[in-house]
């Protein structure tokens, strides 16, 4: 399959994106701090935006004929984002999540454009724009936060 490169990386984000949705369901249950209830509501929107944009891509696999993955096994193994394992503090949280958010936004960069240009694919190139927009909004807030430390 011609487009099979461009579907791994899909996938690649997909697994991210899983990875990140419960990350940050994590940090909502869990944050704690004075600024608990601004976190927790940023928190929410954040992985609300995550399950749109993960079933966005998902259904983007599927209309190039490919086979989003669909298990947290398969996802754990494909991401380059990793899983939240223990109780971070406040700053920590944040540090880790623009990291995470910058990681999405090299990758979207620096591979995904690449393939849909490779492949003629400016459906897929539109919907990677759109996400590079909302991952760089959120780290650009983060930023604005963790400039205060």
């Amino acid at each position: 399959m011609e487009n099979q490169n461009l579907i791994k990386f899909l996938n690649q984000l997909l697994s991210n994106q899983f990875v990140m949705y419960v990350k940050l369901h994590r940090y909502h249950w869990f944050v704690q701090g004075r600024h608990f209830f601004a976190l927790h509501a940023l928190f929410e929107e954040m992985y609300k935006k995550i399950a749109n944009d993960l079933d966005e891509v998902a259904e983007r696999i599927l209309m190039i004929d490919g086979k989003p993955l669909a298990t947290m096994s398969k996802y754990l193994k494909e991401a380059t984002v990793v899983e939240a394992n223990a109780d971070d503090k406040e700053d920590e949280i944040m540090d880790q999540l623009h990291a995470d958010y910058m990681q999405l936004i090299a990758e979207i960069r620096d591979v995904g454009f690449k393939l849909a240009d490779e492949r003629s694919d400016e459906p897929t190139k539109d919907l990677l724009i759109s996400l590079l927009g909302s991952y760089e909004k959120y780290v650009w807030m983060l930023s604005a936060y963790r400039a205060y430390k």
